[in-house]
């Protein structure tokens, strides 16, 4: 659209990316409609489209998972884990479906001590892998059954890799 006629410090266009989340509605301009999850989103298909093109080294994905889950979340992980054959990717997700599709796992864990607040980053692997995936199942309430359902999940994860 064109701003009034009237050149601006910026030039005399200004774009306005249209965007519907949802079958139906009209387009709506994207940075008034989309929330932080739906941008993530957006951002993960730009990226997914524009892959081999790109060239970013590094894409940080946080809320990508936000708002989703089952067969949505699903696919956003394949798409992340696609984006990571020619980048590296890193994605900080509540999901265990996502978690489960990465190559590697990090446990982010905030400490308060004293009035201040420490983040600690650590590698899970192999059984504490298993073991975190679990508690983002189900809490902290870990079960036998949640931790069979987070090896299925790693084990269908490894499997679908190519």
């Amino acid at each position: 659209t064109v701003l009034d006629g009237r050149p601006t410090p910026h030039g005399l266009d200004e774009v306005v990316l249209a965007f519907t989340a949802n079958p139906g509605e009209p387009p709506r301009p994207l940075a008034k409609i989309a929330s932080g999850g739906e941008l993530s989103r957006v951002m993960l298909a730009l990226k997914v489209a524009l892959d081999t093109q790109d060239r970013v080294d590094l894409l940080i994905f946080d809320e990508v998972d936000s708002g989703i889950g089952g067969a949505v979340a699903q696919a956003v992980g394949e798409r992340l884990r696609r984006l990571a054959r020619h980048h590296q990717v890193v994605c900080v997700t509540h999901l265990p479906m996502i978690a489960a599709l990465a190559q590697h796992h990090l446990r982010v864990r905030k400490h308060v001590a004293g009035g201040r607040t420490t983040v600690r980053i650590e590698p899970v692997e192999g059984e504490s892998r298993v073991a975190e995936l679990a508690r983002m199942l189900a809490g902290e309430r870990v079960t036998d059954t949640t931790r069979r359902q987070a090896r299925e999940l790693l084990e269908g994860a490894t499997g679908s890799r190519g």
